[in-house]
């Protein structure tokens, strides 16, 4: 490993990491007083605001180069200028926790909070609506979907993740239109019928609204243009997640997703405008934040200080060439933890995986993101799709830093096949599942503290589809 400019790094002197510390601290802390007394000398932020925009300086992990520390710091110095005159929205409290919280929704202010407080590892499977009018009756809160909730359940899983989406047209978007396959008052209804049929076989629930660019674009890049259009469309999307922010709340749900995937929204000064969002969800919804970061955007999202568990989706990549055996990818897993576990400290929250996947074809560890539909020519591989879950899962349950993670994804209606084709993404059925099934039973960090003679009654999954114990290979 070579230092920043080409030194050997010493990560391992305690005085030297110590002094990198200190210099990187001190680089952020410098850059955001600079910007906040420019802005004071003009009477755009107050005494009071000062001091809340330096509690959301961006922290640093010990080794973080200070380099990098200053690139982050100056980034955030140039979101609050941008918006000077909306800086006062940043002198609002983050949620504390008050008598109406129960230990499970109050925020966590620790790297290792969930660990800590045995809160028990989120082994979750995001349910996916049924994307099709053609499906009346099959999608959320439909018997169907009770039949989903009960195979979670069987599986092992702890959670269940459900996305109501929002359309727009373009990466322009001036609004939000809330029908999608559906009128909203009939999502709405709908998605409750869900909560409501998860909660009862004793999942928890994390909502977690989506966009969805009628083109066929990646909602990370929408730009609406000028400041104005901005403006537009950051009320826009304002209107859209408090919709939803109060149906979670009304259904008691236990996590709620501010926003998948907006990389143009909250890597860039335009997080200005998100922070007073976030704060209006608080006001609404009481119960645990979050927001969902592309895996490789995360390091630059913004908002990560508002949040009290940092979501990533993680299609990350395991091996950087098709044929990588399992060593390969085992240590392509670790590293991915390592990651997770850098971003946790330097935050000080805990992560949760808000997506993970891999689709059932030959290399998918390598491109994991890649969409099925889009495909041709694949060759269906069950045995890759299981290697590749084996080795994101397998450091990342002994973890202290993740609180979990959610595989993408089943569906409401288990029995519909048209959702996607054969080597799309649902481990439903084949020998994915059986990885999934083995970690949901195991003992992860997560969990906190173990208790004697807990593993007697724990067994290997061996059949797809099959539950229960099985006494033979």
């Amino acid at each position: 490993m070579r230092g920043e400019h080409g030194n050997p790094a010493r990560s391992g002197d305690p005085t030297h990491a110590r002094h990198a510390s200190v210099g990187s601290s001190g680089i952020a802390k410098s850059v955001l007083q600079i910007a906040i007394r420019a802005l004071r000398t003009r009477n755009q932020v107050t005494r009071n605001a000062s001091r809340a925009i330096l509690r959301r300086v961006p922290p640093v992990d010990r080794d973080e180069p200070p380099a990098r520390c200053f690139t982050r710091a100056a980034a955030f110095a140039l979101t609050l200028c941008a918006f000077a005159p909306d800086a006062d929205a940043f002198n609002l409290p983050t949620a504390a926790p008050n008598d109406g919280w129960s230990n499970e929704t109050r925020p966590l202010r620790d790297a290792s909070a969930w660990a800590d407080e045995a809160r028990g590892g989120i082994r979750g499977i995001t349910i996916g609506p049924i994307e099709s009018l053609r499906h009346a009756g099959k999608g959320y809160g439909s018997p169907a979907c009770a039949k989903a909730m009960n195979e979670a359940k069987e599986i092992g899983a702890t959670w269940v993740s459900l996305t109501p989406f929002g359309r727009v047209w373009d990466l322009k978007p001036t609004g939000i239109d809330s029908t999608f396959e559906a009128p909203f008052e009939e999502n709405r209804k709908n998605v409750l019928a869900a909560i409501a049929q998860a909660h009862a076989r004793g999942l928890k629930v994390f909502l977690v609204p989506h966009l969805w660019v009628e083109k066929g674009d990646w909602r990370a890049l929408i730009d609406p243009g000028d400041d104005k259009a901005w403006a537009r469309w950051a009320e826009a999307y304002r209107r859209f997640l408090l919709t939803w922010a109060a149906v979670a709340a009304e259904g008691s749900v236990e996590m709620f997703s501010v926003g998948v995937e907006l990389r143009s929204f909250v890597t860039t000064h335009r997080a200005a405008m998100f922070f007073p969002i976030i704060q209006e969800v608080r006001r609404i919804y009481p119960g645990l934040v979050t927001y969902s970061a592309n895996w490789d955007d995360v390091d630059d999202t913004l908002i990560l200080g508002e949040l009290d568990l940092i979501g990533i989706n993680a299609f990350y990549p395991l091996a950087d060439k098709d044929g990588a055996g399992r060593d390969a990818l085992m240590a392509g897993g670790k590293r991915v933890t390592e990651g997770i576990e850098r971003i946790s400290r330097a935050w000080q929250r805990p992560v949760v995986l808000t997506e993970i996947g891999y689709t059932t074809r030959t290399d998918p560890a390598v491109r994991p993101w890649e969409w099925p539909d889009g495909m041709k020519d694949v060759k269906v591989d069950e045995e890759a799709q299981a290697q590749a879950y084996e080795a994101i899962l397998a450091p990342l349950l002994d973890s202290r830093a993740s609180a979990g993670f959610f595989v993408w994804r089943y569906y409401a209606d288990p029995e519909d096949v048209s959702q996607e084709a054969e080597w799309g993404f649902s481990p439903r059925g084949k020998l994915a599942e059986l990885i999934l099934r083995d970690a949901f039973t195991a003992r992860w960090a997560a969990d906190g503290p173990g208790v004697v003679g807990e593993n007697l009654g724990r067994h290997r999954a061996r059949t797809p589809g099959v539950w229960g114990f099985e006494l033979w290979p």
